[in-house]
């Protein structure tokens, strides 16, 4: 047996791992597009390093673009098999690789403007939305703890993983050469105690497991404080400077955890009376999905939505799905809060947003999650003095502001955590995945103090035989 990475190796996206048995029936975990890479990114999703004709499976642990989003271009390049994965899942993903499709073919014709005007060859997306429908043939949604016996090779169960809804533990028990062998993917691990979603549940004992390592070197601030932190803020840019509060986030998992939090307020008589807009037709559309799928939330926010109460509702919310209502929001100068995708701030509306409002110091931008180092989000990180947004030059006069406690990836104690489940002399082989170089290097060094022996960080491409 065989397991080659051939994506979020040494890196955080683009997640894509092909197991390969003895008898040569191949699957892969995930089928994730990278994102935030600079120039290299288009190349790196344009290249697989395999045969999908060859792949007879992908077993999918959520739905983040980074996870999901070449679904559409392996089906293009010639898989015909069948994709495994939670049923919020499969809902989820329908809405975010259309809108995937949508973003390529804005961004692909501004492109091509360009390069029509200097006389050079004009680039085609990678998939359009015709490629993402014949997607949906191939989903076969699977229960959380439900046993599938795929075929005589492959058995599946699904772990809830807490990291967004419908997020999931891959959990499989394989027969290669007569003999069982478990494998476990962690897809991205959320954190325990999460205000919205069940904590990670434990999985059997493995033989081999593969783990994602984005905060494996550090500690968020206690999850609590978000609410406070996100009041503090409001606060602060839309009452006592009397500006804009611009929050990039995720269409899945970090825009229904903000709503959440704003919602708590607005019960505790202490929201703060300003507009607050989501800014973002995939976002509303996926709210409403989440909201079909109570089973992924926590007893107390079940309890809310069986008392019939709207968690991600609240007075004076706006949810803004016209073009024309979102560019109104760049001419407004009323105090608000305007939370937009993508969480990286590297497409969509909020990037628009950004760059209508940096240079003005009554405004803040808030970031609440992780962002690929080359991406926007990372670079206003920094506080630079001036920075570059659809090719201008701006200068960097609003707030920047980081929020660590508001992330939905585990950090060092949540993957301890997640790891108890196992008894570490058991273990064969641990590979590190979906981290910085530096983060999975010091998460190995953590790793090997727990008592792991045999630990490796994949590169791009790199095969290993186990």
């Amino acid at each position: 047996m065989k397991i080659a990475f051939h994506g979020a190796a040494r890196t955080v996206t683009g997640s894509k791992h092909l197991v390969t048995l003895s008898n040569g029936k191949k699957f892969l975990l995930d089928c994730g597009m990278f994102q935030g890479m600079g120039g290299e990114t288009d190349n790196l999703n344009r290249t697989w390093g395999f045969n999908p004709q060859e792949v007879e499976y992908v077993f999918l642990s959520h739905a983040h673009i980074d996870h999901s989003g070449l679904l559409p271009k392996l089906v293009k390049d010639g898989f015909h098999g069948k994709i495994f994965t939670t049923h919020t899942t499969a809902d989820i993903i329908r809405v975010l690789l259309l809108d995937s499709a949508a973003i390529q073919k804005n961004d692909i014709a501004f492109i091509n403007k360009k390069r029509r005007e200097e006389g050079r060859q004009l680039l085609e997306p990678i998939y359009t939305e015709d490629d993402v429908r014949r997607v949906f043939d191939f989903i076969y949604p699977v229960h959380y703890n439900q046993a599938i016996q795929v075929n005589d090779d492959i058995c599946l169960q699904f772990f809830d993983i807490g990291h967004i809804a419908g997020s999931a533990t891959v959990f499989l028990r394989l027969t290669d050469k007569g003999k069982s062998t478990t494998l476990a993917f962690s897809g991205d691990i959320g954190r325990y105690g999460d205000p919205i979603l069940r904590s990670p549940q434990p999985f059997p004992p493995v033989d081999y497991l593969i783990i994602e390592s984005t905060y494996g070197d550090r500690l968020h601030d206690k999850i609590e404080t978000y609410a406070d932190d996100l009041l503090n803020n409001i606060r602060e840019t839309c009452i006592r400077k009397r500006g804009k509060l611009i929050i990039p986030a995720f269409s899945v998992g970090r825009t229904q955890e903000l709503l959440y939090a704003l919602n708590s307020l607005e019960l505790d008589g202490q929201l703060p009376a300003v507009d607050y807009f989501v800014d973002s037709p995939l976002s509303v559309k996926v709210t409403e999905i989440v909201k079909r799928h109570s089973e992924c939330f926590n007893r107390s926010v079940q309890k809310l939505i069986l008392a019939g109460a709207d968690p991600f509702n609240f007075r004076g919310l706006k949810f803004i799905t016209d073009k024309r209502d979102s560019q109104a929001l760049n001419v407004s100068v009323k105090p608000s809060v305007i939370i937009s995708a993508s969480g990286m701030a590297e497409a969509g509306r909020v990037k628009h947003h950004i760059a209508n409002n940096i240079e003005n110091w009554r405004n803040t931008i808030m970031l609440i999650g992780y962002c690929e180092p080359k991406s926007l989000g990372a670079r206003l990180k920094k506080r630079p003095e001036h920075i570059g947004i659809f090719g201008d030059i701006y200068q960097v006069k609003a707030d920047i502001v980081t929020i660590n406690s508001m992330s939905a990836h585990a950090d060092y104690n949540d993957l301890s955590q997640y790891l108890a489940c196992q008894d570490e002399h058991e273990v064969k082989r641990v590979f590190i995945v979906h981290g910085e170089p530096d983060v999975q290097v010091e998460f190995k060094r953590r790793l090997m103090k727990k008592g792991y022996q045999d630990i490796e960080i994949p590169e791009l491409h790199q095969e290993f035989g186990i």
